[in-house]
């Protein structure tokens, strides 16, 4: 027993019967073990569903400088990376809108993003090929909520259940959201230095702009 066989077991079990069905009793029925053992390795269900969230944004690439040669351009590198996030939600439809609609460790960890690991690679992916820090950050921006938009629409048609999961009381230690002090930002230079831009709400402006790019697409399609 170990606390990733656990946690890979309550993805399967999200899986076959949705999130609902996840209970630290069907978990021990699902591992053969008496309930109460799981504690020695999560903290209950609220630290379990976290972990499912860390472990399936794990699972996204980030493509590196020149791993999409011959031609490495910023396009191909949002294209991958969006292909990868829909193969994320297409693979866990039940579980996407765990992703999408929990709080993240920080306020500007936006989901699907929402991982220190994946938003460092991304802004230092976009860098790389030619943005500077205020247009990486804005693609962040704009590039998430195009994201999340349309996969939890996806997931929504492939029967996933899109209202909140009912909040269980905190069970032990378990690690409650929104602890954005406590996230260490050593290994990720570039989401250190942009953290201040990241936090910032730009959400009516999004919006606006978002509305804007469909309306014009619209009118391109009406015209021809």
């Amino acid at each position: 027993m170990s606390r990733h066989r656990i946690v890979l077991a309550a993805i399967d079990l999200i899986d076959a019967e949705g999130v609902t069905a996840v209970t630290m009793r069907r978990l021990g029925a699902a591992l053969d073990v008496e309930a109460m053992s799981l504690y020695r390795y999560v903290n209950g269900r609220e630290d379990l569903l976290e972990a499912v969230v860390d472990a399936l944004v794990d699972t996204i690439e980030i493509p590196t400088v020149g791993h999409l040669q011959p031609v490495d351009g910023w396009q191909g590198f949002l294209q991958v990376l969006a292909h990868d996030v829909r193969r994320l939600a297409a693979e866990h439809p039940a579980a996407f809108p765990l992703i999408a609609t929990r709080h993240p460790a920080a306020p500007w960890l936006r989901p699907p993003l929402r991982s220190l690991r994946v938003v460092e690679g991304f802004l230092e992916g976009l860098m790389a090929r030619g943005f500077t820090d205020a247009q990486a950050v804005e693609a962040y921006r704009a590039f998430t909520s195009f994201l999340l938009g349309h996969l939890l629409l996806e997931a929504a048609m492939r029967g996933a259940e899109m209202s909140p999961v009912e909040e269980p009381l905190d069970e032990g230690d378990a690690d409650l959201p929104n602890r954005d002090e406590e996230l260490s930002l050593r290994d990720f230079p570039s989401v250190e230095r942009l953290r201040d831009a990241l936090t910032e709400d730009h959400a009516d402006d999004e919006f606006e702009k978002a509305l804007e790019h469909l309306l014009v697409r619209l009118d391109l399609e009406h015209a021809q």
